[in-house]
């Protein structure tokens, strides 16, 4: 078959494009294996899409977009019409992937486990999270040489099962150094997500090539048996005072009787219920009156969180003193209502002032550069002296940063007052 005939049974292309309809495709390559590309042709790439040209295994170049004339003349469009210059039984060894760089959008994700986490108030509880996110591809190249390789059709569904792995995994790392209450987190849902993400991006841009544009929390749970525990206390704190509290109950209470017709007879109604109301009052009050009144609950101790090297505990002041005391260079950590995390005992006055201050460390004996028949080196007064006196007959020096110039030991006070000392008096003179 002749070049020409070739040429006759391929077929030409005049646009190369993409209209995608999934709403789930990241990655498309254009179907050239059996066609061949003009030259002159036309690539027209649209808004949020890349196309990235592959020859002969090789990444060519990323086009932005525009529309392109594709020419041989062009040196980023030349690889591709290589073949015409070998047979044309050779394979055509040219792709072209249309990469979607639009947001992907309302991705669920949520934690596959509970969250172990230590809380101020709480202790160690676990939690649970929810929430969606989004992401981009921002560097179609990476993208293509680190997860699609020579895949036709790139879905989201290829790449969200790792996404998640790495968002969640992430999100107990930020949790734990956030430090945030439980009570707390909710109010801090959006500073939470931007800080997971700052996070991420630039490892997602590194391995992948890919932009994380939102992160949000929509929920956190708690587990049913802490989560019940706090609708108690949360149900203490509305009825507030037991007395009103009961007086109301009683009141609804004689309201249904005496709406009830099978109280006290055919004829009981609402006077009787209001007179079963007051007696029932003014029993109340009678009783109220006949008891004495009750002593005050004694004073509450203050009560603190402690954290120490005898691990974790609540302990009144008394007992938090005594741990510090008895071991005072350990990290003693303390937190109670109202501090916003852990503080050292010493940052706390009522704390701090209940122990003595603690002792001066020694003095530290002076050194200094010495010189003699052993060689130089850094030596304290005594050191020197004990040289001095095993060889009185030889030369020591001795120097301190600030002096011009090495002296003699004997011309130094601090050193020739010891060696007297030990050298005793001098022998008395010949009659």
């Amino acid at each position: 078959m002749s070049f020409w005939d070739m040429l006759k049974g391929s077929t030409w292309l005049e646009v190369v494009e993409w209209l995608d309809a999934s709403g789930d495709t990241l990655v498309w390559r254009f179907p050239v294996q059996n066609q061949a590309i003009t030259d002159k042709s036309k690539l027209v790439v649209r808004e949020g899409q890349r196309a990235v040209f592959v020859s002969e295994g090789r990444l060519s170049d990323v086009f932005e977009p525009g529309t392109y004339t594709l020419d041989t003349r062009n040196t980023a469009i030349l690889s591709f019409f290589r073949t015409i210059a070998y047979e044309w039984q050779q394979p055509y060894k040219g792709d072209v992937y249309f990469v979607s760089s639009r947001q992907f959008t309302d991705n669920g994700w949520g934690t596959p486990a509970p969250i172990p986490m230590r809380d101020a108030e709480f202790g160690p509880v676990r939690i649970r999270a929810f929430g969606v996110y989004s992401f981009r591809v921002s560097d179609p190249a990476r993208f293509l040489r680190e997860l699609v390789g020579t895949d036709g059709h790139f879905t989201t569904d290829e790449i969200t099962g790792q996404l998640k792995k790495k968002l969640t995994s992430s999100l107990a790392d930020t949790l734990g150094k956030a430090g945030i209450a439980v009570l707390d987190l909710a109010a801090n849902y959006s500073e939470l997500g931007e800080t997971l993400r700052d996070r991420m991006n630039p490892v997602l841009e590194e391995s992948w090539g890919v932009t994380l544009t939102d992160f949000t929390i929509q929920s956190v749970s708690l587990p049913e048996a802490v989560e019940k525990a706090l609708d108690e206390r949360s149900k203490m704190g509305v009825l507030g005072n037991l007395g009103a509290y009961t007086q109301l109950k009683t009141a609804e209470a004689i309201g249904t009787a005496a709406a009830n017709p099978g109280l006290g007879g055919a004829g009981v109604g609402m006077g009787v219920g209001f007179g079963m109301g007051q007696q029932v009052a003014q029993q109340l009050a009678g009783a109220q009156q006949a008891a004495p009144p009750a002593p005050p609950p004694p004073p509450v101790a203050d009560r603190w969180h402690y954290h120490g090297p005898t691990g974790q505990a609540e302990l009144s002041l008394d007992e938090v003193v005594s741990r510090i005391s008895a071991d005072r260079g350990a990290d003693h950590l303390l937190w109670k209502q109202g501090f916003a995390g852990w503080k050292r005992w010493s940052e706390v006055p009522e704390v701090a002032g209940r122990l003595p201050p603690a002792a001066p460390p020694p003095p530290v004996a002076a050194r200094f550069h010495y010189s003699g028949p052993d060689g130089q080196s850094e030596r304290t007064v005594d050191e020197i002296v004990a040289a001095v006196l095993a060889a009185p007959d030889a030369k020591h020096h001795v120097w301190q940063t600030g002096w011009p110039e090495w002296k003699p030991v004997a011309d130094v006070p601090e050193i020739a007052g010891p060696l007297a000392a030990r050298r005793g008096p001098p022998p008395p003179p010949a009659p």
